[in-house]
């Protein structure tokens, strides 16, 4: 089982997230456990956010609450993660080591102009970016988080295969995925796949899979 402890504004944020599709049934069967802390409810009055000394556009997160909430809900296993566009950008190598690192998470979700910094090394949370961009909040990065890292832990995704037979696991983009009809406004699924040559078909998307990575993606051939 992963557990997913969340600081947030914005409770109700999570709320169609939890209850939709493979989530929805992995949390019901006790794959995943979600609980969903809302910050206001560590802080005295109900203030988490002030303005930024030397001045600045935006508010910061303050750091009360934070403390307040890490010093009742952390655990010895936890991970405590704060997203942040600055910090270790998640990918497919990257989501491994923490899901084999911990399975149960303290995830801060900063909104605004972020955390305050003491936060970060009092606390010594490790940031987190899912991408070079700026989000309006970081619960956006934590559902994407949440994804990533579920889809490891088995009984998540029906098939197991899905998880491994995937792009980034394999080093590589996925090759090309093709259903019925067999053709579609002029446009054939190729022979090959419908040959029932289970080792032509192997040899096809992998050749297909470097090419793909290749012409989209030729770092992560460097990488290999």
């Amino acid at each position: 089982m992963i557990k997913f402890k969340i600081l947030t504004l914005f409770p109700s944020f999570y709320d169609s997230f939890l209850n939709t599709s493979l989530i929805k049934k992995a949390r019901e069967n006790g794959i995943l456990k979600f609980e969903i802390y809302n910050l206001r409810d560590f802080s005295q009055d109900e203030n988490v956010d002030d303005y930024p000394y030397g001045g600045g556009p935006g508010m910061v997160l303050k750091p009360e609450p934070v403390f307040n909430a890490y010093d009742k809900l952390k655990e010895k296993d936890d991970l405590f993660i704060i997203f942040s566009p600055r910090g270790e950008l998640l990918n497919y190598k990257l989501a491994k080591e923490i899901y084999e690192k911990s399975k149960s998470f303290l995830l801060l979700c900063p909104r605004y102009e972020g955390v305050d910094e003491r936060v970060i090394t009092g606390l010594k949370g490790f940031e987190l970016s899912i991408g070079d961009y700026v989000l309006i909040s970081g619960d956006t990065a934590c559902l994407v988080f949440i994804e990533v890292i579920s889809r490891f832990e088995k009984g998540v995704v029906g098939k197991e295969s899905s998880v491994i037979d995937e792009s980034f696991s394999s080093g590589f983009l996925e090759y090309p995925q093709y259903t019925r009809p067999r053709e579609f406004r002029g446009m054939k699924v190729p022979d090959v796949l419908l040959s029932g040559d289970h080792e032509k078909i192997k040899e096809w998307r992998k050749n297909m899979a470097y090419k793909i990575t290749k012409e989209r993606r030729p770092d992560l051939l460097e990488e290999e």
